[in-house]
């Protein structure tokens, strides 16, 4: 797994997962709502591999993406 597999805001909410926003705070942050963060983590949990957001935490830092 590497970055360039990953879309543009797909890498922007990565960033978000190490922290301890919400769902719903990430999407403000980003200008999106809770559910479109939500479809774009259900798209990195996939290409990750795993199920839970510190599940996704522990294999991006594995694949050297955060």
């Amino acid at each position: 797994m590497t970055l360039e597999e990953l879309s543009g805001r797909e890498r922007q909410v990565l960033g978000y997962l190490p922290s301890v926003l919400s769902t719903a705070e990430i999407g403000a942050e980003l200008s999106v709502s809770a559910k479109t963060v939500k479809l774009y983590l259900r798209s990195l949990y996939r290409k990750l591999g795993v199920s839970r957001r510190s599940d996704a935490v522990l294999q991006a830092r594995r694949h050297g993406l955060l």
